[in-house]
């Protein structure tokens, strides 16, 4: 069973409620709902079961959302400050961030976890996410609407449909939580002298670094021999690829790594991948898993090939729901059907 076309509406006009009449006094619940609908991706089924999240899956989310948040922020002609991300003193949560990284300041987000300190760290975060944004979230006008989730002493568990919901409007809910939350920031008086004239704030918030796309780039010219993963054609200057594109599931993941001739890249730009590269890219996470693993841990990302088959699951089957177009070459697409999801059986 899936949500009627009714239960979606009605979630998707609770959502735009939230957003409308909740209590934003920190970022944790722009980070609260995009935790849920990247785990609903990553984990939740197409159907419309409940979906237990535990606090500590929602933690390891905070901690990659806000990992390179809680450095300071640098403008051109401005002090460089961490952005403040509370109406009152700083979010507890950039905090614990900062003061990790203080203490480890040649930490990745990947090599974070075997440092010392890491599980208070994680068990600090899974407090605050508990005490704060999973408490207040679903209050709506001044009362509390739990239409998302039920509380439980260590977990949120996802009512009927609503992971699914999660998941058919995903980049629908990232695409709102990502605008206010850079509304938020920029709102905050204390942040203007930091911030300046700068328009790059969406960027230094939630894209890939340059610095850590030139190390994948590096590695994947090694590994592939400098050719265009779509067109085979030798590049020089390959640019680095998401095969499932950034703009449909916005996470770093070492196995959605691809180099691109960059006339391909522009013409892919972020649209999905037809069945023929589809296929290539499934033997190419087999082939090379290891090797994309090790990729992953020299630019500090995460290696999860079981969440990227999962991501393309769920990326191709929306498509084939929609009947969307899928990037063949410069100008040619072919529709997307489910044939496509044998593929990542």
């Amino acid at each position: 069973m899936i949500p009627s076309a009714d239960q979606q509406l009605t979630f998707l006009s609770k959502v735009q409620r939230l957003f409308a009449e909740g209590d934003f006094t920190a970022t944790y619940k722009f980070a609260l709902l995009m935790a849920m609908a990247d785990l609903a991706v990553e984990r939740g089924q197409d159907d419309d079961r409940e979906l237990v999240l535990t606090h500590s899956q929602l933690a390891s989310k905070f901690i990659e959302f806000y990992w390179q948040q809680s450095v300071p922020y640098s403008a051109t002609g401005c002090i460089p400050e961490v952005l403040v991300q509370n109406h009152g003193q700083q979010a507890a949560v950039v905090k614990a961030i900062h003061d990790f990284r203080g203490r480890h300041p040649d930490a990745t987000l990947l090599s974070a976890a075997t440092r010392d300190g890491y599980r208070r760290l994680l068990a600090s975060v899974a407090d605050t996410v508990k005490r704060q944004p999973v408490t207040y979230l679903q209050n709506l006008g001044g009362v509390t609407d739990p239409f998302l989730y039920e509380r439980r002493a260590d977990a949120i568990v996802l009512h009927r449909g609503v992971a699914y919901c999660l998941r058919r409007f995903q980049p629908l809910v990232q695409s709102l939580a990502r605008s206010q939350w850079i509304a938020h920031i920029k709102g905050n008086q204390r942040n203007h002298a930091a911030l300046g004239e700068a328009d790059d704030l969406e960027s230094f918030l939630f894209e890939t670094p340059s610095k850590t796309l030139s190390v994948i780039a590096t590695e994947l010219h090694r590994l592939t021999g400098s050719r265009c993963f779509y067109c085979g054609t030798s590049v020089r200057d390959a640019d680095v690829d998401h095969f499932i594109p950034r703009a449909l599931y916005p996470r770093d993941l070492a196995h959605n790594f691809v180099l691109s001739h960059p006339a391909c890249n522009r013409s892919k730009s972020d649209t999905l991948a037809a069945r023929g590269h589809l296929e290539r890219w499934v033997g190419y996470m087999e082939r090379h898993s290891d090797d994309l693993a090790e990729i992953g841990a020299k630019a500090g990302r995460v290696s999860d090939p079981v969440a990227a088959r999962s991501v393309a699951r769920w990326g191709y089957a929306n498509a084939a729901s929609a009947g969307a177009q899928a990037w063949l070459r410069s100008k040619t697409y072919e529709t997307v059907d489910l044939a496509y999801l044998e593929c990542l059986a």
